[in-house]
């Protein structure tokens, strides 16, 4: 409990301060725990970054289980709560992206959750008639991650799409991708 109490006040932290704010007393302010608490549990800096990354991966969990004919309501739904009530994470995970460039320690854990939701998109993708399932999940992420950068960090953020507007871009790519919707 405590370590995952320690998670997700690290991954507030990377959201609000950028990794260059992730201190253990950070981590322990944000959490309201005793000071020393985070040190207890992740005696370095590398500690203390795998193991935000692990509860990252811990949260995302995701089970794709879209009902029959409304895939691209589901996919909408997803961005739409990821630059909403997902934003922080969705903040922090960036931060992860670009630290894993530069730590190789960090690359193989930011990746297993990347893994994960890729191949759950080609199941799905797979069960809705796509002939290069692998391909097509590649395609799609792609269109996640760019949608919810662009309204999170990019110059979409002075407007960020509406669930309306996301179920209709959705749309698109699966109509894109001969797949059915």
């Amino acid at each position: 409990m405590r370590k995952a109490t320690i998670g997700d006040a690290a991954i507030e932290v990377i959201a609000a301060e950028g990794m260059r704010g992730l201190t253990h007393r950070a981590v322990d302010r944000f959490a309201g725990l005793p000071s020393g608490s985070t040190s207890y549990y992740a005696r370095t800096r590398a500690a203390l970054l795998e193991l935000a990354i692990s509860r990252m991966v811990e949260l995302d969990d995701v089970t794709l289980e879209p009902p029959p004919g409304r895939l691209a309501e589901y996919v909408a739904g997803f961005v739409h709560a990821a630059i909403t009530s997902g934003r922080t994470r969705m903040l922090a995970r960036y931060e992860f992206a670009l630290e894993a460039t530069r730590r190789p320690e960090l690359r193989e854990a930011y990746d297993r959750g990347g893994l994960v939701i890729r191949r759950r998109c080609a199941e799905v993708l797979a069960d809705r008639g796509s002939a290069e399932p692998e391909r097509h999940a590649r395609v799609l992420v792609a269109w996640l991650d760019g949608t919810i950068f662009d309204a999170l960090a990019g110059t979409g953020s002075l407007r960020p799409p509406g669930l309306a507007e996301l179920t209709e871009g959705a749309r698109e790519v699966l109509a894109g991708l001969g797949v059915a919707g």
